[in-house]
């Protein structure tokens, strides 16, 4: 089958460089590992970029059949270049240009691209998730919350100016790096102390629930979550049958309410008294072969080449039923 790998490497292909540009880009590394699971699985590909080339490309490589039916479907990778909603971008050149994609729909990127649309969600069904306030200007009334506090920008993924703040003094000036460094409010929340898990989901009507990964924090004096940490990681994490059961209750929620599809991670605390906090989801998480979602694959007993094929399964089945055709000949890389 065909399938055509969107990422975006460069910003260049605009019409004009206007709003908020993406802070950050998909590693050619992995991405290249990505098509060679695809290549692995016997499909023909296509690595192109999401920007306003793209339909163009799609419209040659997966041209339709004489029914008018896809020949083909996209993995998409993409984060976008610019402007607000831009991870929802390329997602929704697909739904208009009606060539079938993984992962979420536009909506789906939008509600969990929004880390304050997504805590109002899952609260509202139950789902336990740290208390917060949104700020513009840092000088704003926090009400009730405790400190410490976790600033972070309200759309950024992957850690991106996230801050610590130990005392109100400080507080001011956290929001207003955010502001003025990523243009859009601060999401400031309770930090909870604890443990940290994240669960890993696979599919769509009955989710596959992998294998939990915990961050090993050592002694660590604080429990935040740095670059160095985020390399040490525990899988299966060592959680009793009762507690486990919980966090999967809620992982599943957490995706159901943010209209997630085909594969998706929730991040949550784990506090001293063991009650959990759902902190974000990531709807496309990272698949590098070194990271979360793939180390929980693994430890399911996944290669890296038959997660990306059952991804790509698991979004063929949601579109036409069935399961991907199976190639006749190995395409290698």
């Amino acid at each position: 089958m065909r399938v055509a790998v969107v990422w975006n490497q460069n910003n260049k292909g605009v019409i004009n460089r206007f709003g908020q540009p993406c802070p950050e880009f998909v590693d050619p590394e992995k991405v290249e590992s990505v098509v060679a699971a695809l290549q692995e699985g016997g499909h023909e590909t296509l690595l192109c970029e999401g920007d306003k080339g793209l339909l163009a490309a799609l419209e040659g490589f997966m041209p339709p059949d004489p029914q008018g039916r896809p020949s083909g479907i996209v993995f998409n990778l993409a984060w976008g270049i610019q402007g607000e909603g831009r991870d929802a971008h390329v997602a929704a050149m697909l739904e208009m240009a009606g060539v079938p994609y993984t992962g979420p729909s536009p909506l789906g990127h939008g509600l969990a691209a929004d880390k304050v649309i997504t805590k109002k969600l899952i609260r509202d069904r139950g789902v336990p998730t740290p208390n917060f306030r949104v700020m513009g200007r840092g000088s704003e009334s926090i009400g009730d919350l405790r400190f410490p506090v976790v600033v972070k920008p309200r759309h950024e993924s992957a850690s991106l100016g996230l801050q610590l703040v130990h005392e109100p003094a400080q507080l001011r000036e956290a929001v207003e790096v955010i502001v003025t460094q990523y243009a859009q409010d601060a999401l400031v929340e309770e930090y909870i102390e604890g443990r940290e898990i994240t669960v890993a989901l696979l599919g769509n009507g009955e989710l596959e629930v992998l294998p939990m990964v915990e961050y090993d924090f050592g002694d660590c004096e604080t429990r935040h979550l740095t670059r160095e940490v985020k390399q040490r990681r525990i899988c299966p994490a060592q959680i009793g049958s009762k507690l486990a059961t919980v966090l999967r209750d809620i992982s599943v929620s957490t995706f159901r309410e943010c209209q997630c599809r085909d594969y998706a991670r929730v991040d949550l605390r784990i506090d001293h008294s063991g009650q959990p906090f759902v902190l974000e989801i990531n709807n496309t998480p990272g698949l590098g072969m070194r990271l979360s979602y793939v180390l929980a694959a693994s430890t399911a007993g996944y290669s890296f080449s038959g997660l990306i094929n059952r991804i790509l399964d698991v979004a063929y089945t949601r579109y036409f039923g069935i399961s991907v055709p199976k190639a006749e000949t190995r395409l290698e890389l």
